[in-house]
């Protein structure tokens, strides 16, 4: 460890909900241990005002960024590349230094049709899922594992914080 933060990225389709959610809460409880960023295989051409919202009601901010492509972080170094969508996971790049790589993969919200209500609950739901994903992610000892042990560790975080 070079005392750096841990670089994340949180990866989807459209980078437009639960990506840029993820990013956020890490970003926000992650108290310098981590950096995170998102960005989308098939980018949207905004991120979804549910999921800025419903951030805004957790208390957590939004500093964000407009929905990006995976081509724009293809040079970047992640130490950590988490997948939260079956599209994305299946388009992934190869990210240069052999990053750890899971896939906490939900359902997208942004699907969800019916009431503004119907539609907000779904990406409560979404929220209150990455809130326990992003918490035990934070609770493993990172720093002193190696990086299969890692790697399994996170992966089984989608399993565990349904």
């Amino acid at each position: 460890m070079t005392g750096e933060p841990l670089r994340v990225l949180f990866l989807c389709t459209g980078n437009s909900a639960r990506s840029q959610i993820a990013e956020a809460l890490l970003n926000h409880k992650a108290a310098g241990r981590f950096v995170a960023e998102s960005a989308g295989s098939h980018p949207a051409p905004r991120v979804n005002p549910h999921a800025i919202c419903v951030l805004a009601e957790a208390g957590v901010p939004w500093a964000g960024h407009p929905p990006q492509g995976t081509d724009a972080l293809e040079r970047e170094r992640f130490d950590i590349v988490i997948t939260v969508c079956d599209r994305a996971k299946e388009a992934c790049p190869i990210f240069p230094g052999q990053p750890v790589q899971a896939h906490w993969g939900m359902p997208d919200p942004a699907e969800v049709e019916g009431s503004d209500d119907a539609k907000l609950n779904a990406f409560r739901e979404t929220l209150r899922v990455l809130q326990r994903r992003v918490d035990l992610f934070l609770a493993l000892p990172v720093e002193s594992l190696e990086s299969p042990t890692l790697q399994a560790r996170i992966r089984r975080i989608a399993e565990e914080g349904a």
